[in-house]
Protein backbone atom coordinates (compact mmCIF):
# COMPACT_ATOMS: atom_id res chain seq x y z
CA UNK A 1 0.00 0.00 0.00
CA UNK A 2 1.22 3.31 -0.77
CA UNK A 3 -0.39 4.77 2.47
CA UNK A 4 -1.37 3.28 6.24
CA UNK A 5 -5.02 2.05 4.80
CA UNK A 6 -5.97 0.96 0.90
CA UNK A 7 -6.66 3.57 -1.57
CA UNK A 8 -9.08 2.76 -4.09
CA UNK A 9 -10.02 5.24 -6.72
CA UNK A 10 -13.09 4.48 -9.07
CA UNK A 11 -14.05 6.09 -12.62
CA UNK A 12 -17.51 5.05 -13.58
CA UNK A 13 -21.15 5.35 -13.43
CA UNK A 14 -24.01 6.54 -11.14
CA UNK A 15 -27.54 4.99 -12.45
CA UNK A 16 -30.74 5.48 -10.24
CA UNK A 17 -32.26 1.80 -10.52
CA UNK A 18 -35.83 1.69 -10.24
CA UNK A 19 -36.50 -1.85 -9.22
CA UNK A 20 -39.49 -4.02 -10.02
CA UNK A 21 -40.10 -7.27 -8.21
CA UNK A 22 -42.11 -9.94 -10.48
CA UNK A 23 -42.50 -13.41 -10.21
CA UNK A 24 -40.81 -13.98 -13.28
CA UNK A 25 -39.43 -11.78 -16.21
CA UNK A 26 -41.99 -10.65 -18.45
CA UNK A 27 -41.80 -11.99 -22.36
CA UNK A 28 -42.48 -10.41 -25.76
CA UNK A 29 -45.80 -8.45 -25.71
CA UNK A 30 -46.20 -9.22 -21.87
CA UNK A 31 -47.96 -7.02 -19.82
CA UNK A 32 -47.44 -7.92 -15.91
CA UNK A 33 -48.02 -6.45 -12.14
CA UNK A 34 -45.04 -6.29 -10.24
CA UNK A 35 -45.35 -7.37 -6.73
CA UNK A 36 -43.11 -4.22 -5.40
CA UNK A 37 -41.20 -1.49 -6.77
CA UNK A 38 -37.93 0.32 -5.02
CA UNK A 39 -35.83 3.00 -5.97
CA UNK A 40 -32.41 2.58 -5.36
CA UNK A 41 -28.93 4.59 -5.84
CA UNK A 42 -26.69 2.22 -8.02
CA UNK A 43 -24.45 2.11 -11.12
CA UNK A 44 -21.20 -0.12 -11.10
CA UNK A 45 -19.05 2.67 -10.36
CA UNK A 46 -20.66 4.19 -7.69
CA UNK A 47 -21.60 -0.03 -6.32
CA UNK A 48 -17.72 -0.23 -6.53
CA UNK A 49 -16.43 2.71 -4.36
CA UNK A 50 -19.13 2.36 -1.52
CA UNK A 51 -18.46 -1.75 -1.45
CA UNK A 52 -15.04 0.03 -1.42
CA UNK A 53 -15.26 1.99 1.44
CA UNK A 54 -17.37 -0.31 3.84
CA UNK A 55 -14.76 -2.73 3.05
CA UNK A 56 -12.29 -0.28 4.81
CA UNK A 57 -10.17 1.33 1.75
CA UNK A 58 -10.06 4.92 1.33
CA UNK A 59 -12.05 5.97 -2.13
CA UNK A 60 -12.23 8.78 -4.13
CA UNK A 61 -14.94 8.31 -7.25
CA UNK A 62 -15.36 10.45 -10.91
CA UNK A 63 -18.51 10.92 -12.59
CA UNK A 64 -20.83 12.64 -13.31
CA UNK A 65 -24.60 13.41 -12.35
CA UNK A 66 -27.49 15.94 -13.39
CA UNK A 67 -28.45 18.77 -11.79
CA UNK A 68 -31.63 16.97 -10.07
CA UNK A 69 -32.91 15.19 -7.46
CA UNK A 70 -31.13 11.99 -8.37
CA UNK A 71 -28.36 13.29 -8.25
CA UNK A 72 -28.65 15.28 -4.98
CA UNK A 73 -29.20 11.92 -3.67
CA UNK A 74 -25.80 10.83 -4.75
CA UNK A 75 -24.15 13.56 -3.74
CA UNK A 76 -25.55 13.45 -0.14
CA UNK A 77 -24.79 9.65 -0.46
CA UNK A 78 -21.25 10.19 -0.84
CA UNK A 79 -20.86 12.35 1.91
CA UNK A 80 -22.48 10.13 4.15
CA UNK A 81 -20.15 6.98 3.45
CA UNK A 82 -17.14 9.19 3.36
CA UNK A 83 -16.41 8.74 -0.54
CA UNK A 84 -14.24 11.64 -1.80
CA UNK A 85 -16.51 13.33 -4.33
CA UNK A 86 -13.98 16.11 -5.71
CA UNK A 87 -13.77 13.87 -9.15
CA UNK A 88 -17.84 14.17 -9.21
CA UNK A 89 -19.03 16.82 -12.13
CA UNK A 90 -23.16 18.22 -11.82
CA UNK A 91 -24.11 17.70 -15.45
CA UNK A 92 -26.51 21.05 -16.04
CA UNK A 93 -27.93 19.92 -19.46
CA UNK A 94 -28.64 16.19 -18.85
CA UNK A 95 -30.04 14.33 -15.80
CA UNK A 96 -28.64 11.47 -13.87
CA UNK A 97 -28.68 8.11 -15.92
CA UNK A 98 -31.80 6.01 -14.67
CA UNK A 99 -31.96 1.80 -14.88
CA UNK A 100 -34.66 -0.37 -14.64
CA UNK A 101 -34.13 -4.02 -12.87
CA UNK A 102 -36.82 -6.32 -13.30
CA UNK A 103 -36.01 -8.98 -10.32
CA UNK A 104 -37.95 -12.62 -10.50
CA UNK A 105 -38.63 -14.45 -7.08
CA UNK A 106 -35.38 -16.28 -7.63
CA UNK A 107 -33.67 -13.05 -7.44
CA UNK A 108 -32.52 -13.13 -11.10
CA UNK A 109 -32.76 -9.72 -13.01
CA UNK A 110 -32.56 -8.15 -16.50
CA UNK A 111 -31.72 -4.52 -16.76
CA UNK A 112 -32.73 -1.47 -18.92
CA UNK A 113 -30.57 1.38 -18.33
CA UNK A 114 -30.40 5.45 -20.46
CA UNK A 115 -26.71 6.36 -19.40
CA UNK A 116 -27.70 9.92 -19.60
CA UNK A 117 -24.84 12.03 -17.59
CA UNK A 118 -22.77 9.15 -17.28
CA UNK A 119 -21.91 9.46 -21.43
CA UNK A 120 -20.81 12.97 -20.39
CA UNK A 121 -17.90 12.23 -18.48
CA UNK A 122 -15.01 13.91 -20.15
CA UNK A 123 -11.22 13.17 -20.49
CA UNK A 124 -10.67 16.50 -19.23
CA UNK A 125 -12.59 15.28 -15.78
CA UNK A 126 -9.84 12.30 -14.92
CA UNK A 127 -6.97 14.55 -15.61
CA UNK A 128 -8.68 17.28 -13.13
CA UNK A 129 -7.80 14.40 -10.67
CA UNK A 130 -4.37 12.83 -11.75
CA UNK A 131 -3.12 13.48 -8.17
CA UNK A 132 -5.84 11.10 -6.23
CA UNK A 133 -5.39 8.82 -9.05
CA UNK A 134 -1.94 9.10 -8.57
CA UNK A 135 -2.01 8.24 -4.93
CA UNK A 136 -4.40 5.37 -5.10
CA UNK A 137 -2.88 1.74 -4.99
CA UNK A 138 -5.84 0.66 -7.38
CA UNK A 139 -7.89 1.95 -9.72
CA UNK A 140 -11.10 0.20 -10.83
CA UNK A 141 -12.56 1.33 -14.49
CA UNK A 142 -15.99 -0.36 -15.87
CA UNK A 143 -17.71 0.70 -19.55
CA UNK A 144 -20.24 2.26 -18.30
CA UNK A 145 -18.63 5.58 -19.47
CA UNK A 146 -16.78 6.80 -22.48
CA UNK A 147 -14.13 4.74 -23.52
CA UNK A 148 -11.96 7.71 -24.34
CA UNK A 149 -12.11 8.21 -20.53
CA UNK A 150 -11.37 4.56 -18.96
CA UNK A 151 -8.11 4.41 -21.13
CA UNK A 152 -6.97 8.22 -20.01
CA UNK A 153 -7.69 6.88 -16.29
CA UNK A 154 -5.61 3.65 -17.11
CA UNK A 155 -2.60 5.53 -18.53
CA UNK A 156 -2.52 8.47 -15.93
CA UNK A 157 -2.51 5.36 -13.82
CA UNK A 158 0.32 3.83 -15.02
CA UNK A 159 2.31 6.66 -15.01
CA UNK A 160 1.96 6.76 -11.46
CA UNK A 161 2.04 2.68 -10.61
CA UNK A 162 -1.34 2.47 -9.57
CA UNK A 163 -2.55 -0.99 -9.96
CA UNK A 164 -5.66 -1.09 -13.25
CA UNK A 165 -8.60 -3.30 -12.58
CA UNK A 166 -11.15 -3.46 -15.50
CA UNK A 167 -14.48 -4.14 -15.00
CA UNK A 168 -15.50 -4.48 -19.13
CA UNK A 169 -19.06 -4.39 -18.90
CA UNK A 170 -20.92 -4.00 -20.94
CA UNK A 171 -19.09 -5.82 -23.26
CA UNK A 172 -20.14 -3.58 -26.51
CA UNK A 173 -17.37 -1.52 -26.42
CA UNK A 174 -15.18 -4.59 -26.90
CA UNK A 175 -11.48 -5.37 -25.05
CA UNK A 176 -9.41 -4.70 -28.02
CA UNK A 177 -10.56 -1.18 -28.46
CA UNK A 178 -9.60 -0.12 -24.73
CA UNK A 179 -5.68 -0.62 -25.57
CA UNK A 180 -4.37 1.04 -22.31
CA UNK A 181 -2.41 -0.67 -19.78
CA UNK A 182 -4.65 -3.09 -17.70
CA UNK A 183 -3.32 -5.19 -14.52
CA UNK A 184 -6.64 -7.42 -14.04
CA UNK A 185 -9.29 -7.88 -16.32
CA UNK A 186 -12.71 -9.03 -14.51
CA UNK A 187 -15.21 -10.25 -16.35
CA UNK A 188 -18.82 -12.43 -15.64
CA UNK A 189 -18.78 -15.92 -17.38
CA UNK A 190 -21.32 -14.09 -20.08
CA UNK A 191 -18.62 -11.10 -21.07
CA UNK A 192 -15.85 -13.25 -20.74
CA UNK A 193 -17.64 -15.69 -23.56
CA UNK A 194 -18.54 -12.35 -25.61
CA UNK A 195 -14.90 -11.04 -25.60
CA UNK A 196 -13.33 -13.80 -26.68
CA UNK A 197 -15.86 -16.28 -28.65
CA UNK A 198 -14.06 -19.09 -26.23
CA UNK A 199 -16.92 -21.11 -24.97
CA UNK A 200 -15.05 -22.23 -21.41
CA UNK A 201 -14.09 -19.88 -18.72
CA UNK A 202 -10.49 -21.66 -18.75
CA UNK A 203 -10.22 -21.04 -22.51
CA UNK A 204 -11.70 -17.00 -22.33
CA UNK A 205 -8.85 -16.85 -19.45
CA UNK A 206 -6.26 -18.02 -21.71
CA UNK A 207 -7.17 -15.43 -24.88
CA UNK A 208 -7.50 -12.55 -21.98
CA UNK A 209 -4.14 -13.25 -19.90
CA UNK A 210 -1.80 -12.27 -22.56
CA UNK A 211 -3.73 -8.64 -22.34
CA UNK A 212 -2.98 -7.72 -18.68
CA UNK A 213 0.12 -7.50 -16.65
CA UNK A 214 -0.94 -9.59 -13.34
CA UNK A 215 -3.67 -11.70 -13.98
CA UNK A 216 -7.74 -12.46 -14.62
CA UNK A 217 -10.52 -12.96 -12.49
CA UNK A 218 -13.67 -14.48 -14.06
CA UNK A 219 -16.58 -14.49 -11.89
CA UNK A 220 -19.35 -17.64 -12.01
CA UNK A 221 -22.09 -16.55 -10.55
CA UNK A 222 -23.59 -19.44 -8.23
CA UNK A 223 -20.29 -21.62 -9.38
CA UNK A 224 -18.24 -18.98 -7.64
CA UNK A 225 -15.19 -17.69 -9.32
CA UNK A 226 -12.13 -18.77 -11.45
CA UNK A 227 -8.18 -16.71 -11.02
CA UNK A 228 -5.61 -17.25 -13.76
CA UNK A 229 -2.01 -15.57 -13.63
CA UNK A 230 1.12 -16.85 -14.79
CA UNK A 231 1.83 -19.13 -12.13
CA UNK A 232 -1.51 -21.08 -11.64
CA UNK A 233 -5.34 -21.43 -12.32
CA UNK A 234 -7.95 -21.88 -9.54
CA UNK A 235 -11.27 -22.46 -8.87
CA UNK A 236 -12.91 -20.79 -5.90
CA UNK A 237 -16.49 -22.40 -4.74
CA UNK A 238 -19.10 -20.14 -4.05
CA UNK A 239 -21.06 -19.45 -0.78
CA UNK A 240 -24.41 -21.13 -0.39
CA UNK A 241 -26.66 -17.99 1.10
CA UNK A 242 -30.26 -17.01 0.62
CA UNK A 243 -30.54 -15.22 -2.92
CA UNK A 244 -32.82 -11.88 -2.79
CA UNK A 245 -31.49 -10.26 -5.65
CA UNK A 246 -28.02 -10.39 -7.39
CA UNK A 247 -28.22 -6.82 -9.00
CA UNK A 248 -25.48 -5.50 -6.90
CA UNK A 249 -23.76 -8.91 -6.64
CA UNK A 250 -20.54 -8.56 -9.45
CA UNK A 251 -19.71 -5.08 -7.87
CA UNK A 252 -19.51 -6.42 -4.47
CA UNK A 253 -17.30 -9.01 -5.90
CA UNK A 254 -14.93 -6.36 -7.86
CA UNK A 255 -14.63 -4.06 -4.91
CA UNK A 256 -13.70 -7.08 -2.45
CA UNK A 257 -11.18 -8.15 -5.39
CA UNK A 258 -9.62 -4.39 -5.06
CA UNK A 259 -9.31 -3.97 -1.61
CA UNK A 260 -7.70 -6.73 -0.80
CA UNK A 261 -4.99 -6.73 -3.84
CA UNK A 262 -4.55 -2.81 -2.33
CA UNK A 263 -3.97 -4.29 0.78
CA UNK A 264 -1.32 -6.92 -0.46
CA UNK A 265 -3.33 -9.83 -0.04
CA UNK A 266 -2.73 -12.91 -2.61
CA UNK A 267 -4.78 -13.06 -5.59
CA UNK A 268 -6.08 -16.39 -3.70
CA UNK A 269 -6.80 -14.38 -0.61
CA UNK A 270 -8.38 -11.94 -2.52
CA UNK A 271 -10.79 -13.80 -5.14
CA UNK A 272 -11.80 -15.84 -1.59
CA UNK A 273 -12.34 -12.56 -0.03
CA UNK A 274 -14.29 -11.13 -3.40
CA UNK A 275 -16.64 -14.33 -3.70
CA UNK A 276 -18.00 -13.72 0.26
CA UNK A 277 -18.63 -10.37 -0.71
CA UNK A 278 -20.46 -11.70 -3.85
CA UNK A 279 -22.22 -13.73 -1.82
CA UNK A 280 -23.47 -11.25 1.55
CA UNK A 281 -24.67 -8.71 -1.50
CA UNK A 282 -27.30 -11.31 -2.89
CA UNK A 283 -28.64 -11.57 0.62
CA UNK A 284 -30.23 -7.58 0.37
CA UNK A 285 -32.67 -6.20 -1.82
CA UNK A 286 -31.10 -3.29 -4.21
CA UNK A 287 -27.58 -2.20 -4.94
CA UNK A 288 -26.36 0.44 -2.91
CA UNK A 289 -28.16 -1.19 0.68
CA UNK A 290 -26.72 -4.49 -0.64
CA UNK A 291 -22.87 -3.39 -0.28
CA UNK A 292 -21.41 -5.55 2.49
CA UNK A 293 -19.36 -4.00 5.25
CA UNK A 294 -16.19 -6.00 6.69
CA UNK A 295 -17.21 -7.21 9.80
CA UNK A 296 -20.10 -9.15 7.95
CA UNK A 297 -17.34 -10.63 5.20
CA UNK A 298 -14.98 -11.30 7.82
CA UNK A 299 -17.79 -13.59 9.52
CA UNK A 300 -18.94 -15.25 6.58
CA UNK A 301 -15.62 -16.38 5.84
CA UNK A 302 -14.81 -17.29 9.34
CA UNK A 303 -17.78 -19.47 9.06
CA UNK A 304 -16.06 -21.92 5.96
Amino acid sequence: MKGSRPCVCVVGSFVMDLMFMVRHRPGPGETMLADGFGMFLGGKGFNQAVAARRLGADVCIVGRVGSDQFGDMFVAKLEQEGICSVGVTRDAEVGTAIATPVVDEHGQNSIIAAPRANMRVRPEDVLAVEEQIASADILMLQFEIPLAVSRRAAEIASEHRTLVMLDPAPVEHGFERFAAPTDYIVPNEIEAHMLTGRMTPEEAAAVLLPETRRGVVISLGEQGAMAVDRAALDRFPAHKVQVVDTTGAGDAFRAGLSVRIAEGASLEESVRFANACGALACTVMGAEPSMPRRSAVELLLAQE
